[in-house]
Protein backbone atom coordinates (compact mmCIF):
# COMPACT_ATOMS: atom_id res chain seq x y z
CA UNK A 1 0.00 0.00 0.00
CA UNK A 2 2.97 2.66 0.67
CA UNK A 3 4.63 2.04 -2.72
CA UNK A 4 1.09 2.20 -4.61
CA UNK A 5 0.38 5.47 -3.06
CA UNK A 6 4.23 7.28 -2.39
CA UNK A 7 6.02 5.02 -5.56
CA UNK A 8 8.76 3.64 -3.01
CA UNK A 9 8.88 1.43 0.31
CA UNK A 10 11.91 0.63 2.66
CA UNK A 11 12.51 -3.38 3.66
CA UNK A 12 14.89 -4.03 6.77
CA UNK A 13 16.86 -6.24 7.35
CA UNK A 14 16.54 -8.59 4.65
CA UNK A 15 20.08 -9.84 3.84
CA UNK A 16 22.32 -11.07 6.26
CA UNK A 17 25.63 -9.53 7.15
CA UNK A 18 28.03 -12.39 5.61
CA UNK A 19 25.94 -12.14 1.97
CA UNK A 20 26.91 -7.98 2.32
CA UNK A 21 30.64 -8.64 3.13
CA UNK A 22 30.69 -11.28 0.20
CA UNK A 23 29.05 -8.46 -1.88
CA UNK A 24 31.00 -5.53 -0.47
CA UNK A 25 34.55 -8.48 -1.54
CA UNK A 26 32.34 -8.88 -4.89
CA UNK A 27 33.13 -5.22 -6.34
CA UNK A 28 36.70 -4.99 -4.79
CA UNK A 29 37.38 -8.08 -7.15
CA UNK A 30 35.04 -6.35 -10.41
CA UNK A 31 37.25 -3.19 -9.69
CA UNK A 32 40.52 -5.11 -10.03
CA UNK A 33 39.25 -7.44 -12.71
CA UNK A 34 38.58 -3.83 -14.73
CA UNK A 35 40.64 -1.26 -13.27
CA UNK A 36 39.67 1.02 -16.19
CA UNK A 37 36.41 1.20 -15.27
CA UNK A 38 34.65 3.85 -12.64
CA UNK A 39 33.38 1.88 -9.35
CA UNK A 40 29.55 3.70 -10.52
CA UNK A 41 29.75 1.63 -13.86
CA UNK A 42 29.70 -2.09 -12.81
CA UNK A 43 26.54 -2.72 -14.47
CA UNK A 44 24.54 -5.69 -16.53
CA UNK A 45 27.12 -6.51 -19.10
CA UNK A 46 28.85 -8.16 -16.46
CA UNK A 47 26.43 -10.17 -15.06
CA UNK A 48 25.57 -13.27 -17.36
CA UNK A 49 29.29 -14.67 -16.59
CA UNK A 50 29.83 -13.85 -13.04
CA UNK A 51 28.37 -16.75 -10.91
CA UNK A 52 28.67 -14.46 -7.38
CA UNK A 53 26.26 -12.15 -9.19
CA UNK A 54 23.71 -14.45 -10.46
CA UNK A 55 23.65 -15.91 -6.95
CA UNK A 56 23.04 -12.73 -5.22
CA UNK A 57 20.32 -11.70 -7.97
CA UNK A 58 18.66 -14.76 -7.12
CA UNK A 59 18.30 -14.96 -3.32
CA UNK A 60 14.71 -16.29 -2.80
CA UNK A 61 14.33 -13.40 -0.09
CA UNK A 62 14.96 -10.62 -2.99
CA UNK A 63 12.88 -12.95 -5.17
CA UNK A 64 9.95 -13.08 -2.61
CA UNK A 65 9.98 -9.37 -2.23
CA UNK A 66 9.54 -9.18 -6.01
CA UNK A 67 6.56 -11.65 -6.15
CA UNK A 68 4.95 -9.20 -4.07
CA UNK A 69 4.63 -6.86 -6.65
CA UNK A 70 5.10 -8.45 -9.78
CA UNK A 71 4.01 -12.17 -9.41
CA UNK A 72 5.23 -15.57 -9.55
CA UNK A 73 6.81 -15.25 -12.52
CA UNK A 74 10.14 -13.42 -12.03
CA UNK A 75 13.03 -12.43 -14.62
CA UNK A 76 16.12 -10.20 -14.24
CA UNK A 77 16.18 -7.40 -16.16
CA UNK A 78 19.56 -5.82 -15.38
CA UNK A 79 21.59 -5.27 -12.36
CA UNK A 80 24.12 -2.33 -11.29
CA UNK A 81 26.40 -1.69 -8.43
CA UNK A 82 26.78 1.91 -8.27
CA UNK A 83 29.16 2.76 -5.28
CA UNK A 84 30.49 5.81 -4.82
CA UNK A 85 34.18 5.72 -3.31
CA UNK A 86 34.92 8.62 -0.92
CA UNK A 87 35.40 12.20 -1.79
CA UNK A 88 34.91 10.95 -5.38
CA UNK A 89 31.32 9.55 -5.93
CA UNK A 90 29.40 10.91 -8.85
CA UNK A 91 26.26 12.47 -8.67
CA UNK A 92 23.17 10.89 -10.21
CA UNK A 93 20.50 13.83 -11.33
CA UNK A 94 17.20 13.53 -11.26
CA UNK A 95 15.42 11.33 -13.30
CA UNK A 96 13.14 8.72 -14.05
CA UNK A 97 14.30 4.80 -14.28
CA UNK A 98 11.67 4.19 -17.12
CA UNK A 99 12.84 6.63 -19.55
CA UNK A 100 15.94 4.59 -20.25
CA UNK A 101 14.51 1.38 -20.53
CA UNK A 102 13.60 -0.77 -23.40
CA UNK A 103 10.42 -2.68 -22.02
CA UNK A 104 7.13 -3.41 -23.51
CA UNK A 105 5.02 -2.60 -20.79
CA UNK A 106 6.86 -1.47 -18.45
CA UNK A 107 5.70 -3.31 -15.65
CA UNK A 108 9.47 -3.76 -14.04
CA UNK A 109 10.20 -3.51 -10.15
CA UNK A 110 13.89 -2.02 -8.71
CA UNK A 111 15.19 -2.98 -5.26
CA UNK A 112 18.12 -1.12 -4.78
CA UNK A 113 20.40 -3.28 -1.74
CA UNK A 114 22.67 -1.13 0.75
CA UNK A 115 26.24 -2.69 1.11
CA UNK A 116 27.22 -0.18 3.58
CA UNK A 117 25.42 2.99 5.53
CA UNK A 118 23.60 5.13 2.97
CA UNK A 119 23.21 8.34 4.27
CA UNK A 120 22.81 12.28 2.62
CA UNK A 121 27.02 12.54 3.62
CA UNK A 122 27.86 9.96 1.28
CA UNK A 123 25.27 10.62 -1.47
CA UNK A 124 22.27 8.72 -0.74
CA UNK A 125 18.87 8.27 -3.34
CA UNK A 126 16.78 11.02 -2.71
CA UNK A 127 12.75 10.43 -4.27
CA UNK A 128 10.20 13.00 -4.73
CA UNK A 129 7.31 11.07 -3.57
CA UNK A 130 3.66 10.26 -5.38
CA UNK A 131 5.86 11.36 -8.89
CA UNK A 132 5.11 7.78 -10.06
CA UNK A 133 1.99 8.48 -11.25
CA UNK A 134 3.62 11.22 -14.13
CA UNK A 135 4.54 10.51 -17.25
CA UNK A 136 7.70 9.19 -18.27
CA UNK A 137 9.58 12.00 -19.65
CA UNK A 138 12.37 12.74 -21.93
CA UNK A 139 16.16 12.06 -21.53
CA UNK A 140 18.72 15.47 -21.68
CA UNK A 141 22.38 14.74 -22.04
CA UNK A 142 24.41 16.23 -18.82
CA UNK A 143 28.12 17.01 -19.26
CA UNK A 144 28.46 20.33 -17.35
CA UNK A 145 29.19 18.62 -14.21
CA UNK A 146 30.42 14.75 -13.51
CA UNK A 147 27.42 12.16 -12.98
CA UNK A 148 26.81 7.97 -13.35
CA UNK A 149 24.25 8.44 -16.03
CA UNK A 150 25.74 11.54 -18.31
CA UNK A 151 21.99 12.86 -18.28
CA UNK A 152 18.81 13.87 -16.39
CA UNK A 153 15.65 15.17 -16.93
CA UNK A 154 14.19 18.48 -17.22
CA UNK A 155 14.69 19.71 -13.78
CA UNK A 156 11.50 22.32 -14.34
CA UNK A 157 9.53 19.34 -13.84
CA UNK A 158 11.73 18.64 -10.14
CA UNK A 159 9.93 19.93 -6.66
CA UNK A 160 13.35 19.76 -4.59
CA UNK A 161 11.79 20.99 -1.67
CA UNK A 162 9.36 17.76 -1.65
CA UNK A 163 12.70 15.30 -1.96
CA UNK A 164 13.13 12.72 0.99
CA UNK A 165 16.73 10.71 1.48
CA UNK A 166 16.12 7.14 1.85
CA UNK A 167 18.03 6.36 4.90
CA UNK A 168 19.52 2.67 4.31
CA UNK A 169 21.45 0.25 6.81
CA UNK A 170 23.82 -2.62 5.33
CA UNK A 171 20.71 -4.99 4.28
CA UNK A 172 18.30 -3.02 3.92
CA UNK A 173 16.32 -2.79 0.91
CA UNK A 174 14.64 0.33 -0.72
CA UNK A 175 12.09 -0.40 -3.79
CA UNK A 176 10.61 1.88 -6.24
CA UNK A 177 8.60 2.62 -9.23
CA UNK A 178 10.01 3.07 -12.75
CA UNK A 179 8.46 6.49 -13.26
CA UNK A 180 9.23 8.11 -9.61
CA UNK A 181 11.82 11.16 -9.78
CA UNK A 182 14.74 9.98 -7.81
CA UNK A 183 18.20 10.85 -7.61
CA UNK A 184 21.37 11.23 -5.38
CA UNK A 185 24.02 14.02 -4.36
CA UNK A 186 28.11 13.61 -4.74
CA UNK A 187 30.10 11.58 -2.00
CA UNK A 188 31.47 14.14 -0.18
CA UNK A 189 32.28 12.20 2.35
CA UNK A 190 35.12 9.84 4.50
CA UNK A 191 32.93 6.44 3.49
CA UNK A 192 31.77 4.24 0.45
CA UNK A 193 28.01 4.49 -0.71
CA UNK A 194 28.21 1.29 -2.27
CA UNK A 195 24.73 -0.41 -3.49
CA UNK A 196 23.23 -2.88 -5.93
CA UNK A 197 20.41 -2.60 -7.92
CA UNK A 198 18.29 -4.84 -9.34
CA UNK A 199 15.80 -4.70 -11.67
CA UNK A 200 13.08 -7.54 -11.79
CA UNK A 201 10.33 -7.69 -14.63
CA UNK A 202 7.26 -9.80 -14.93
CA UNK A 203 7.88 -12.05 -18.29
CA UNK A 204 5.04 -10.84 -19.30
CA UNK A 205 7.18 -7.90 -19.85
CA UNK A 206 9.26 -7.45 -23.08
CA UNK A 207 12.53 -6.53 -23.13
CA UNK A 208 12.32 -5.28 -27.01
CA UNK A 209 16.40 -4.70 -27.15
CA UNK A 210 16.66 -8.41 -28.61
CA UNK A 211 21.10 -7.84 -27.85
CA UNK A 212 20.27 -6.94 -23.99
CA UNK A 213 22.70 -9.25 -22.16
CA UNK A 214 21.61 -9.94 -19.22
CA UNK A 215 17.55 -11.06 -19.16
CA UNK A 216 17.41 -14.79 -17.33
CA UNK A 217 14.66 -16.45 -16.09
CA UNK A 218 15.11 -16.88 -11.97
CA UNK A 219 11.42 -17.82 -10.62
CA UNK A 220 8.24 -19.02 -12.24
CA UNK A 221 7.40 -19.73 -15.87
CA UNK A 222 9.21 -18.38 -19.04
Amino acid sequence: DEYDESGYVIIQDVLDNSLIEEARQHVDWLLTKHPGTRPEQLHHTLIADDPFWVRFISDPRLLDIAEQFIGPNIALFASHYICKPPRDGQAVLWHQDGSYWPLKPMSVITLWVALDPSVPENGCMKVIPKTHTMELQKIQERSDIPNVLASGMDESQVDISQSVNLVLDPGDVSIHHPNIIHGSEANSSDIWRRGLTIRYIPTSTEVTDKNWPCVMLLRGED
